[in-house]
């Protein structure tokens, strides 16, 4: 109960420090230092300090990213200390040093007016601060953490009164930061010379476990950091965000995209007992707190570049030993349902336009996504086909030859020329109209299963003095007729098959979306549209529409007249509606010629409202996903062949990926016991691919140092 006299706070049976009724800086330090313990429950914390629920998790956020300071400075009902610029509150301080109290203090400013009450903040910060650095450290025998003190926080009434000077152990427990609490430096602080930096605390050794659950997903962060995903985001942070703070982020995302969350507030679900075990951590991190984590590392280009480095990567493993490397290119609407308004695409799936974004993936030969490019003006595919076409030469190089396979959007002979004369293969579908051949032309045949088809191998002539390319043409069972254009000396098996494959990229997308959730949001932040952008016209569109529509009028109109006998006494209504129709239409295409179809967005009526979503924080994510999608293939086809249904691996892969089990730990490798759930042919293929995953040498990410080997097993088979 609160009194007029104070409150000591126990926590197992141990006072770690006492406040009265005006110390709130007192008060705000012990409660952020007991709030980092996982197992502290956050309702009866805030019952005990007689404080709401709400009040709690504002101070939370606040001492997340800001630090300590501004939770100790925190002015009653939540209100923030004034703003204070760098220089005025080290002449502060240098005054408290001196011996100054507040009033004397705010003399000397002179002209600059300030209130007592944040001059009074401003000091009881820097008191603060002051003794958690006179305080003794224990040392590393005496030293007990906050987490071994459990479980129940009490408080009792003081029987003798309160000392007015901050005791020195809560000051010492409440500067106790967690390693998963960024402490950024808050802007107008004597610290902004050195950069507003992230910095994180030393993550606790590495500790076992007799029960981690979802520790399964050690082997899908394991084989992330095989293919660098760590690597080179440590080589793109900069000094943005801390190695381990990095590193925990990204391991949680991963962790809960395989457990199928599909975004960043699946991190949730890692709240677990072992979540420290799990991510090698004080405890599981918040969502808020990786969403910020990532942001700040996507900041000065370091998403776009942890991006491409893993796509180059991904096509280093194609190898160029076959001389000749496929790609399929095609575009991907993600479609928004938010309350901004962004530009709008087609959307094959739908049949119409929708608000969204256009991302244009590259799919290797096995379907598997190598990189994602967001194009929010939808862009068609033949402006994207020779950027991208750039990038891929660039990450494999000018000697293996590069052929490209896309659909019926890119073939426009300007472009296909364009990629000819760049020393580029390509390989797509002819666009109608095309001559009909005649069966007799078909002289060579191919065989799809139990299907032959006809085939007749010749060129075509692009125009307008672009040369000639392959045509293919192809006559199906039922006598329709598929032409290919290509470039390429492949035979037409060969180009065909390329292009049935295809639809390697279009199970893709659906998996993709459905599995890992490439078509989510991420980040809500939006930034205005250049205002110089040509846009179509949206009065324009309107206009159109009211043309359209009256044009049916009247031809409504006029079917119903033609129903009517000659004299019919209705044929006057039909006949004036006709009318009606008629001049609405006149008055509507008098304003066509004053109204363009596209006009720069400046002078359109959505000139303050058209945003897009910057791409720099999802890139990240994507990125994420992206390397999981490929994990997760790169393991289906270790697994399948030991399973009843070859088809199902993914299905059995996330399974294992959110299996608990035990952790050991010696000095040289790391030994995970796993206990998934599945049937018995299931855990045998289990045990098979785990066998052939402890060959590969795998080690966690940020154990590199002295690196202990990763050993997988399974206890239930």
């Amino acid at each position: 109960m609160e009194t007029g006299e104070g409150r000591e706070v126990f926590v197992g049976g141990t006072l770690i420090g006492r406040f009265g009724p005006r110390d709130r800086a007192k008060r705000n330090a012990i409660l952020m230092g007991l709030c980092g313990d996982p197992r502290i429950h956050l309702g009866k914390v805030s019952e005990a300090f007689g404080m709401s629920s709400e009040t709690v998790r504002l101070m939370r956020r606040q001492f997340e990213t800001e630090g300590l300071e501004a939770v100790v400075g925190r002015r009653p009902g939540g209100r923030e200390q004034a703003k204070v610029s760098a220089p005025m509150r080290g002449k502060l301080e240098k005054m408290f040093e001196a011996g100054l109290t507040i009033d004397q203090a705010r003399k000397k400013l002179r002209g600059r007016k300030l209130g007592r009450s944040t001059v009074g903040f401003i000091r009881t910060a820097w008191a603060a601060r002051r003794t958690a650095a006179k305080a003794p450290q224990p040392s590393a025998s005496e030293a007990v953490p906050v987490v071994e003190l459990l479980p129940c926080v009490e408080t009792h009434q003081a029987s003798e009164p309160v000392s007015t000077q901050p005791a020195e152990e809560p000051q010492a427990v409440g500067e106790r930061r967690s390693a998963l609490a960024p402490d950024v430096i808050a802007q107008g602080s004597e610290e902004e010379s050195l950069g507003a930096m992230q910095t994180i605390a030393t993550v606790p050794p590495m500790s076992g476990g007799r029960w981690v659950q979802h520790v399964g997903s050690w082997l899908l962060i394991a084989m992330l950091a095989r293919c660098g995903l760590h690597r080179y985001a440590q080589a793109a942070r900069e000094d943005r965000v801390g190695a381990d703070a990095l590193r925990i982020a990204l391991d949680a995302v991963a962790i809960a995209l395989g457990l199928g969350q599909r975004c960043v507030e699946g991190v949730r679900r890692l709240a677990t007992p072992s979540a420290g075990t799990l991510l090698r951590a004080d405890h599981a991190p918040s969502a808020s707190w990786v969403r910020r984590t990532l942001g700040l590392f996507a900041q000065q280009l370091g998403g776009v570049r942890i991006h491409f480095a893993m796509a180059k990567e991904h096509i280093a493993k194609q190898g160029v030993v076959p001389d000749r490397v496929i790609f399929y290119i095609d575009n991907h609407l993600r479609p928004y349902t938010g309350k901004h308004t962004i530009r709008k695409g087609w959307r094959m799936q739908d049949k119409r336009v929708l608000p969204g974004t256009s991302d244009y993936y590259v799919h290797d030969e096995d379907g598997r996504p190598v990189l994602r490019v967001a194009v929010a003006s939808h862009d068609s595919l033949t402006d994207w086909l020779p950027r991208l076409a750039k990038l891929l030469r660039e990450a494999i190089g000018q000697e293996a030859k590069i052929l490209l396979a896309f659909d019926r959007g890119g073939a426009f002979a300007s472009h296909l020329a364009l990629l000819r004369e760049r020393n580029f293969e390509f390989v797509t579908y002819e666009r109608k109209p095309f001559r009909t051949l005649l069966p007799s032309e078909f002289q060579q045949t191919l065989q799809d299963g139990k299907e032959t088809i006809g085939v007749a191998d010749a060129r075509a002539n692009l125009g307008r003095g672009r040369g000639r390319v392959r045509r293919v043409a192809l006559r199906m069972p039922d006598a329709r007729q598929v032409n290919l254009l290509a470039v390429s000396t492949l035979s037409p098996p060969e180009l065909y098959a390329i292009m049935r494959g295809r639809w390697r990229q279009e199970n893709g997308f659906k998996h993709g979306v459905e599995r890992w959730g490439i078509n989510q949001l991420d980040g809500r932040t939006t930034m205005p549209y250049p205002p110089d952008v040509i846009i179509p016209n949206p009065a324009r569109s309107r206009l159109d529409r009211a043309l359209r529509i009256a044009r049916v009028r009247e031809g409504d109109a006029r079917r119903q007249l033609a129903k009517l006998a000659r004299g019919d006494a209705k044929g006057a209504r039909w006949r004036e509606e006709i009318q009606q129709a008629l001049s609405q239409q006149l008055e509507l295409e008098q304003l066509r010629p004053s109204t363009p179809t596209h006009a720069p967005l400046a002078q359109t009526e959505l000139a303050d409202t058209l945003v897009q979503h910057p791409d720099e924080y999802k890139i990240v994510l994507d990125t994420i996903r992206i390397g999981c999608a490929n994990v997760e293939s790169e393991l289906a086809c270790m697994i399948a062949p030991h399973l009843a249904i070859p088809a199902e691996a993914k299905r059995a892969l996330a399974n294992l990926f959110a299996a608990p089990g035990a952790v050991h730990i010696t000095d040289t490798r790391i030994t995970v016991a796993l206990q998934p759930a599945g049937t018995k042919r299931e855990l045998r293929a289990f045990d098979a691919l785990l066998r052939d995953c402890n060959r590969l040498n795998l080690v966690l990410p940020g154990d590199d140092a002295v690196p202990r080997r990763l050993s997988f097993r399974s206890q239930v088979s």
